[in-house]
């Protein structure tokens, strides 16, 4: 072998594994993951129409499970009237402006003026499309964004988060899309090497939702460990500035307005969905309370988020940024009074990005898919006034094909609530087993890849790591690479 073959081998495998390689990954793979999404967003939009047919009725959204908050939020938040978010009240008992960050305000409005032309009766029905075909583009922006940053494994990623089963019934609840595309995107930047502008679309996401928020630990905590002071402080002043530029002018010209979004979230309650909801049904009422019910949710997160913290900077190998993401989302969303069914669309991309692994995978989105039919047959139940069809009854329903009469009954709801929570643990627990045994991730077991979504932080050494000695020594790519040769 001669002496250049080395150095030739070497700028081959940094060439495939750096931004260069991505972008052309990406562009060999596009055509597919965005005709393959574009498809799913369609099955979705159609699995909505038998409840569009009849305007969401609440009744037929639940039966058939084709639920939306767009369409009626059109109505209740005043939208129809021509009333503008944040800067217009409406009639509410506890709820007086739009309740969501302000980007996600801002898109509201952009698609109220799009709809304008169309005739009063047919308006919020339009304004439900028009916002479904956006939410489509961003879903297409995601998958891609999750393609870019997957590394050697782009078209296998996309392809998981573009055929989900939970982008397909969950893309058109809520706005959620919005942030969860942007997040992508950022993170899409980062693994290109440009924090600057990656902070901008954090920012940007955390405008439009405030879970992104969270992302910036992970972040921080591996910038730390490899001595990336200036990629973070560059994403942090982008993330700010992303924020401000949207957030100002209305916290300037609407104050009750803007605020009214952390208002609700401090004072609302149980929801369908949260563990505690579960706990507060066999005898903790003192969930009832909401500021202790804050504290105990907010106080296990930060535990929880410390205890991710001393994994990152002791595991034997500098964790992969997506697998911090998804943990951190994951120790927010399972102590939370809140978790609603599109949320699973936050963990989507970070979870394959994390693990791309189609076992655990598989059995997550069927958790997710349990979940979904779930809480909508307990919600007719509850609509009822009735208690709802037992196991036996509702097994018995699903074997003909049929909707339970009448929806499920509180014991049939927690365990599609367990099937949820438990299949999001697992997950998360088969990532800190990843990082705690880095020859067991698939995205790093080739010896060519350390962390393609990492950007600067890709084959960087540790400048930083705690408690050195403990757990076993890390291996670096180098040396990964020659075991695997050897």
């Amino acid at each position: 072998m001669s002496s250049s073959t080395p150095d030739a081998d070497s700028e081959s495998v940094a060439d495939e594994g750096g931004p260069s390689g991505a972008r052309a990954r990406l562009v060999r793979s596009a055509p597919v993951l965005t005709g393959i999404t574009a498809l799913v967003c369609v099955l979705g939009w159609l699995q909505k129409q038998p409840c569009a047919s009849v305007n969401f009725d609440f009744v037929k959204t639940t039966t058939r499970g084709c639920y939306t908050d767009i369409y009626p939020l059109y109505y209740v938040r005043g939208l129809n009237d021509g009333k503008v978010p944040y800067f217009d009240s409406f009639a509410g008992d506890t709820i007086h402006y739009v309740e969501y960050p302000v980007l996600s305000g801002y898109f509201m409005q952009i698609v109220n003026w799009i709809v304008k032309p169309f005739g009063i009766d047919s308006r919020g029905m339009a304004f439900y499309n028009v916002t479904a075909l956006l939410l489509a583009l961003l879903a297409i922006a995601m998958v891609l964004a999750t393609a870019y940053a997957a590394g050697r494994k782009s078209l296998k990623a996309g392809l998981m988060v573009g055929l989900s089963p939970a982008l397909l019934l969950t893309a058109y609840i809520n706005w959620d899309l919005l942030a969860v595309g942007l997040s992508a995107v950022a993170l899409a930047l980062w693994a290109s090497r440009r924090p600057t502008w990656a902070g901008v679309f954090i920012g940007l996401a955390v405008a439009a939702k405030f879970y992104p928020m969270l992302l910036l630990w992970p972040f921080v905590l591996l910038c730390v460990r490899a001595g990336e002071w200036r990629a973070i402080v560059r994403l942090l002043a982008g993330t700010v500035g992303a924020w401000l530029a949207v957030n100002v002018p209305v916290m300037l010209f609407a104050w009750n307005g803007w605020l009214e979004f952390y208002k609700f979230n401090r004072t609302r309650g149980i929801d369908w969905g949260s563990i505690f909801f579960y706990f507060r049904g066999h005898g903790l009422e003192s969930m009832n309370d909401t500021d202790k019910l804050n504290m105990v949710g907010t106080g296990t997160f930060i535990v929880l988020a410390l205890a991710i913290g001393v994994l990152a900077l002791a595991a034997p190998r500098r964790p992969r940024l997506p697998q911090l993401m998804f943990l951190v989302l994951v120790a927010f969303m399972l102590p939370n009074k809140v978790w609603s069914p599109q949320y699973v669309l936050w963990l989507l991309p970070l979870a394959v990005l994390a693990r791309p692994r189609l076992p655990a995978f598989i059995v997550w989105q069927v958790g997710e898919i349990i979940y979904f039919f779930g809480i909508w047959w307990y919600l007719l139940a509850v609509s009822n006034g009735k208690p709802g069809a037992d196991l036996s009854t509702t097994l018995s329903s699903l074997a003909h094909f049929d909707v339970p009469p009448g929806g499920i009954s509180d014991n049939v709801y927690y365990i599609a609530l367990f099937a949820r929570f438990l299949t999001v643990f697992l997950l998360a627990v088969l990532v800190v087993k990843d990082i705690l045994r880095p020859s067991g991730d698939v995205v790093r077991q080739d010896g060519l890849q350390d962390d393609p979504a990492g950007g600067l932080l890709d084959h960087a050494p540790d400048v930083f790591r705690l408690a050195p000695g403990w757990g076993r020594r890390a291996r670096t790519p180098v040396a990964d690479a020659a075991g695997m040769a050897a």
